[in-house]
């Protein structure tokens, strides 16, 4: 951030909101920032800074587009020549609209185009920090289903076992077999 200060006193700084129609050839869009460029530069306004935002989303239509390119300008320059370059401007073909300020003492220029990578970097860390955690309770909640399900298998196995009757050995299934045949009472 930098406090703006005009280099003379015959000079005052202004900050150019400029919207380009999204969507222009690049090389379309070049040429016409170079024109608008080269506007300050007639009327000698010396560029202290320039701030692209890139494409943003517009509130109403303007010549058909929903859409604009949005570059922020700071120039010093004579005050006098303010108009003409405003003129200049209004005549721009390509140029959706522009508006030109005096920024109040004390502004700071701020490059909204870098906090704007920050604050999306950051966001792309929240989110992710968000899925991990959202995966961990899942894995979590995963585990202890499949954890519940074998205790139930364990004690539903236990139930069974004490319910069923032990298998007979063999030593003991000829014993019982061998006094079955040999008792008389049957009539074998």
């Amino acid at each position: 951030m930098a406090t703006l200060v005009p280099t003379s006193e015959d000079t005052r700084i202004y900050e150019c909101a400029v919207l380009l129609p999204y969507g222009l050839p690049q090389r379309e869009e070049q040429e016409l920032i170079k024109r608008i460029e080269g506007m300050f530069d007639e009327v000698g306004a010396k560029q202290i800074a320039k701030d692209v935002w890139g494409r943003r989303g517009i509130s109403f239509p303007i010549k058909g587009t929903m859409e604009a390119l949005v570059i922020i300008y700071h120039f010093d320059m004579d005050p006098s020549r303010v108009k003409e370059v405003d003129q200049q401007m209004r005549i721009e073909k390509n140029l959706l609209r522009h508006l030109i300020v005096k920024p109040p003492k004390g502004y700071q220029i701020v490059k909204y185009s870098e906090l704007y990578e920050k604050w999306l970097k950051e966001r792309e860390t929240r989110e992710e920090t968000q899925s991990r955690e959202r995966e961990e309770r899942l894995k979590e909640q995963v585990a202890k289903k499949a954890k519940r399900q074998v205790e139930r298998t364990t004690v539903e196995r236990k139930k069974t076992d004490a319910e069923a009757k032990p298998a007979l050995e063999e030593t003991e299934l000829t014993e019982k077999l061998d006094k079955l045949i040999s008792d008389d009472t049957l009539g074998l």
